[in-house]
């Protein structure tokens, strides 16, 4: 038999366990250009997104944690208006300008659902032999949770490092997150997971060390 309140507790942790979960980022795949043994100096960032809001957000973001990292960053955006992110010869051009030796490119990629059912449980007060009538009402005080099922999103994101001299891709990696309600307290962690990746790669200082 399980008493309600450790039924409560139960949930309870269960339900941090899938909210962590949900914003875990996992790696799919990691691939850095042999040849390559530099470090970036000077990246201009691009978010690849149709919302501007999130386009900002996303780059403005990558450009705080570069800099805390002892990189120069530029955000996309300050720069490139909306209506010219795809425009491939403005951006070069812009690149140029601002003497960046790097561009890093974030695009989401695909995103799937997972539907997950919790059964149905049922919960005892802790029984009383003491007396026969409070055993006997102790017997009808049960709590019933229904059987529900959760959708989880996650999306498929992939990174990009480009040289800015000749355009050759020097680092790449594929992620999958949760974004079960994304918004921009989730966005800190996701980009602090990417850069972590770049840095075991070689490519940006550890914030450890």
């Amino acid at each position: 038999m399980i008493c309600s309140r450790c039924k409560l507790i139960t949930m309870a942790l269960l339900a941090a366990v899938l909210l962590s979960a949900c914003a875990t980022t996992q790696v799919k795949s990691v691939w850095k250009d042999p040849a390559y043994f530099g470090r970036p100096s000077r990246i201009m960032v691009i978010a690849v997104s149709k919302e501007p809001i999130t386009r900002r957000i996303v780059e403005d973001e990558f450009v705080l944690q570069l800099k805390t990292r002892g990189v120069d960053a530029i955000a996309s955006y300050s720069i490139l208006p909306d209506r010219s992110q795809n425009d491939q010869a403005i951006i070069s051009k812009m690149v140029v300008q601002l003497e960046a030796d790097s561009v890093l490119i974030s695009r989401l990629v695909s995103k799937r659902s997972v539907r997950v059912y919790y059964p149905a449980t049922v919960a005892y007060r802790p029984p009383h032999y003491g007396k026969w009538h409070a055993y006997y009402r102790d017997g009808y005080e049960m709590i019933n949770t229904p059987g529900y099922t959760t959708k989880y999103e996650y999306a498929l994101m992939e990174t990009n490092l480009y040289d800015a001299a000749s355009e050759n891709l020097l680092w790449a990696a594929t992620t999958e997150t949760g974004v079960n309600n994304l918004n921009q307290t989730l966005i800190k962690p996701y980009i602090g997971s990417i850069l972590s990746i770049m840095a075991e790669s070689g490519l940006i200082r550890d914030v450890k060390n």
